[in-house]
């Protein structure tokens, strides 16, 4: 989905917002919108896949003034702000839009360089002289510069890495002056761009969201792209997809859930699923839980389905910590 920065709608502006705060404040406001606006977001979300810098410092700073102007609107205040402003644009950005609210940043040279993608920063570099990429080199984040340095031949790579050791003090103005050049070569290829995995995105927040919220967004997405609409659904992690971990990857998971959580989550499941938590406790804690699970009076809905993501959470903590994998879709094998 192409952005232009002077066309863009209000549903536009909000995907945009949305995809760049991150996902944990994303969910929160997704909460409070209309279900017409979800829907007009969520599609949004879905379809974009970059966001271009002008575009992203134009909904920024239209954010800024108007949080300025309504500063209840958002419970985080300030540091909500920085947060926001510091996760989804570069520090000479970010720089320009705090003077929006009153606080003064600090350029940094070269950030732009830090969203563009790997492949165009090389194509862009690689021509300077060692000294050169080795003084932007020392700029960039350490795992951006790391790409670039091995993509180099071995000998340009030493002579690279031998002048980022020997960079002591540099002139402000040489600093300035080379980064100048840098923006101008950015400005010829058509800027820096944001990266974007807009159906990832939008599929952690629908997990996060309740189920009535969830298939509205789903059904809306479907009516305008089937296919759009199944990508986004293969990226969804939902509570029964655990049907498909191995044993013992699942007795990892009820060992780091809370019992009530437990009890809770599996008041709406299939048999199968309850008959796989059973075959994966102890014979004393299955009894246990089977009569838990009998006393235990009616529950919302919405209960149910905030234990179910607790849950959820747990098993990609886990996958983040590299005790089990979380595969989905297709003929993906759970491990």
């Amino acid at each position: 989905m192409k952005l232009n920065a002077d066309k863009l709608s209000g549903p536009q502006k909000a995907a945009i917002l949305f995809l760049t705060m991150g996902e944990e404040y994303s969910t929160a406001l997704f909460k409070q919108l209309d279900e017409a606006s979800i829907k007009k977001i969520g599609k949004y979300m879905s379809e974009i896949t970059h966001i271009p810098s002008d575009v992203l410092s134009t909904v920024m700073n239209e954010f800024l003034i108007n949080f300025k102007s309504d500063g209840d609107v958002v419970i985080s205040g300030e540091d909500f702000l920085k947060q926001i402003v510091n996760k989804s644009m570069d520090k000479e950005s970010a720089r320009e839009v705090f003077k929006v609210i009153g606080e003064k940043g600090t350029s940094v040279p070269f950030s732009d360089l830090a969203y563009i993608p790997v492949e165009n920063l090389i194509n862009i570099i690689q021509g300077e002289h060692p000294q050169t990429i080795a003084l932007i080199l020392s700029y960039l984040p350490y795992e951006k510069a790391a790409e670039v340095l091995k993509s180099f031949p071995e000998e340009l790579k030493i002579d690279v890495a031998l002048r980022i050791v020997q960079i002591g003090q540099v002139d402000v103005e040489i600093v300035n002056e080379l980064d100048k050049v840098i923006k101008n070569e950015l400005s010829k290829i058509g800027g820096a761009t944001r990266k974007c995995d807009g159906i990832e995105t939008l599929a952690n927040i629908l997990n996060q969201v309740d189920g009535i919220t969830e298939e509205s967004v789903l059904s809306h997405i479907e009516n305008e792209d089937g296919d759009l609409a199944d990508m986004v659904r293969q990226k969804m992690f939902v509570f029964e997809d655990l049907l498909q971990i191995e044993n013992r990857h699942f007795r990892d998971i009820l060992q780091n859930v809370d019992n009530q959580l437990l009890i809770k989550a599996l008041k709406t499941t299939s048999d199968e699923m309850k008959d796989k938590v059973f075959s994966n406790l102890s014979e004393r804690a299955s009894e246990m839980l089977r009569e838990d699970m009998e006393v235990m009076g009616p529950v919302k809905l919405s209960e149910v389905e905030e234990a179910q993501q607790e849950i959820i959470k747990v098993a990609k903590r886990l996958e983040s910590e590299g005790r089990i994998v979380l595969s989905k879709g297709g003929d993906d094998v759970f491990v």
